[in-house]
């Protein structure tokens, strides 16, 4: 059994590897070439354990299992990471286990390369303005992320209820990105980005009709359990829904509350699988926001 430190995982992935990666196994969630996901939460008084599993199917078949500690307060409180965990690969044809791993790197990367995957198909091809609302781990892996696949981007706005928080991503990514970044004073200021990025814990929505321009490529990343939500239902069902998994997003994500809301009547949008296997790119309607 191999066990992977997440500086051994930092040193071995980098962020287009993650990327490729995703694409590929959505090609194969497409065909059909993948073990139906799983999910299961518990919640405790300062946080949350969620289990999630997921694997591929045939000869050189895999499993996974991600166990992964969120504790909101751990950064001020405990001077620890907000996510922590382990996650566990098999071999999906005779169990063994074939690997222990940091989670919380894989984590970081995996959800952001995610993000970056459906903006290389569902956003603006020639965007210039990302919004990043949340400047934590997340925050930085998105905006890296999306570099790699809108090269055009150029300007930075970022937001954060810890205005601390902000100035200290403004200056870490301006040194590491050489970009121009802004610290919004409203999120009124959303409205000047192509892509908006929202990587909280709020467990009530901020962002609204009223912060994005049509035709905005939305990934909202941060409603992984059924309390959680950032994005105003209104918001969600006047946009194009996409999401790497349909089911789940109907049940914990920010599809769950415009549905309870009855704002969206039936699930009738893609799984990022179909828009990847489809070859759609930058299939935009300018009147129209995405929400991913």
């Amino acid at each position: 059994m191999h066990f992977s430190s997440a500086e051994e995982i930092r040193h071995r992935l980098d962020m287009p590897a993650c990327i490729a990666a995703i694409e590929d196994i959505m090609r194969a969630h497409a065909r059909g070439d993948t073990i139906a996901p799983g999910l299961l939460g518990a919640h405790v008084p300062q946080g949350s354990f969620h289990v999630k599993t997921a694997g591929t199917s045939g000869p050189a078949g895999k499993f996974v299992a991600k166990v992964n500690a969120n504790f909101p307060g751990n950064p001020g409180t405990n001077g620890l990471p907000t996510i922590q965990g382990v996650l566990a690969l098999f071999d999906a044809n005779d169990g063994r286990v074939l690997a222990l791993m940091d989670s919380a790197e894989i984590t970081s990367l995996r959800t952001a390369a995610t993000s970056a995957v459906a903006a290389r198909h569902l956003s603006a091809t020639d965007a210039e303005t990302i919004a990043i609302v949340g400047c934590g781990e997340q925050g930085r892996s998105h905006l890296r992320a999306m570099r790699c696949v809108r090269p055009s981007l150029t300007r930075v706005l970022v937001y954060d209820l810890s205005v601390d928080r902000a100035h200290a991503f403004q200056h870490t990514m301006t040194k590491e990105t050489g970009l121009s970044i802004h610290v919004m004073s409203s999120l009124l200021e959303c409205a000047q980005a192509q892509i908006v990025c929202t990587c909280t814990t709020s467990e009530r929505w901020f962002l609204g009709r009223q912060h994005v321009a049509p035709g905005t490529f939305i990934a909202a990343v941060g409603a992984d359990n059924p309390h959680k939500q950032e994005l105003e239902p209104a918001l969600v069902a006047s946009s194009r829904i996409v999401s790497d998994s349909i089911v789940q997003a109907a049940s914990i994500g920010e599809l769950r509350y415009a549905l309870e809301a009855k704002l969206v009547r039936a699930i009738v949008e893609l799984d990022l699988s179909d828009v990847v296997s489809r070859g759609i790119v930058g299939t935009i309607d300018a009147n129209t926001s995405t929400v991913f």
